[in-house]
């Protein structure tokens, strides 16, 4: 009785919209549900949601300018007016420290969206095609992938010139590899299907087929690996800018915080100076591995709900 309710179309039963809808709603409510029930993920998440808004809400934060230096205040130890003290050029570290955490978190989001947008492009021509074309891709991916990865970043940084945008284009020019060869797999897996063979079937061009029926079912796990991604392009950002080839100064992140007290000297003296750029890392980037992780369960469909 069910079927007889709905119009068939080519002899196939045509869902109403409002159905879809609800579908699509009560998915996202059993996911919640699972991703509940892992008490470290939603700790992840709210660590997370509290970098983002402190990012977000920086210009109202941040108790002092912090491109402003005043040598009379310098490597002066955490105090009332300076919470976290100052450092060797008399500049707030909090205030830097939240300024840095929207120059560290844009820069980690932006360059790992880049990356998935090529990654997922080239892995999805790939994987729809196969054959000669497969085989010539994926062989240009085993020969990115062959270089260590941090190598590699220190390679293109070097040869560009420091700034922002410049440490975006490294981390997305490196980091879309990894998604490229894991929506390759999962399409390959999906692209022989009943409803991708019906979509040729019905003379829908290549990349309609590739976009509409095939790339939506491998979007989820890519989900999860966009958030590894992230916590990834904070710690890769984190080294460059250390290093003196990625965000520079006066411009806060929280790795060229961390350069400037890279001397013995300085940690013994003034470990303020590392100790809470050095936290805002490892505290952003555990809790978007535990999002990650998260993730990962909360949409494998074979947890139970």
């Amino acid at each position: 009785m069910n079927q007889l309710s709905n119009p068939v179309v080519n002899n196939q039963i045509q869902v109403p919209e409002e159905e879809k809808e609800y579908k699509i709603e009560n998915r996202f409510l059993v996911i919640w549900r699972r991703y509940k029930k892992n008490k470290a993920a939603v700790l992840g998440l709210i660590i997370f949601s509290f970098f983002a808004l402190v990012a977000i809400f920086a210009p109202w934060l941040a108790p002092h300018d912090p491109y402003t230096y005043d040598l009379y205040d310098s490597s002066l130890p955490p105090s009332w007016d300076h919470p976290f003290g100052t450092d060797d050029l008399g500049g707030d570290i909090l205030s830097r420290v939240i300024y840095g955490a929207r120059v560290s978190l844009s820069v980690a989001i932006v360059a790992m969206l880049f990356s998935m947008v090529i990654g997922i492009i080239y892995g999805s021509i790939s994987g729809y095609f196969g054959g000669w074309i497969d085989n010539i891709m994926m062989r240009i991916v085993d020969a990115i992938s062959s270089i260590p990865y941090f190598f590699l970043l220190l390679i293109i940084a070097s040869i560009m010139v420091p700034s922002l945008w410049t440490t975006i284009l490294v981390l997305s020019i490196v980091g879309w590899t990894g998604p490229a060869r894991y929506i390759r797999g999962e399409i390959l897996s999906i692209r022989k299907r009943d409803y991708v063979e019906a979509a040729r079937a019905t003379g829908e061009k290549k990349f309609s087929v590739i976009f509409y029926h095939v790339l939506p079912n491998a979007i989820a796990p890519l989900t999860v690996l966009a958030t590894l991604d992230i916590a990834g392009n904070i710690l890769s950002e984190s080294a460059l800018s250390f290093l003196g080839l990625g965000i520079q100064v006066p411009t806060p992140s929280w790795g060229n915080m961390l350069s400037r007290s890279q001397e013995l000297t300085t940690l013994l003296d003034y470990p303020w100076m590392a100790i809470f750029p050095g936290i805002c890392i490892v505290l952003t980037a555990l809790s978007i591995n535990l999002i990650g992780d998260g993730l990962r369960d909360a949409l494998d469909p074979r947890m139970k709900r």
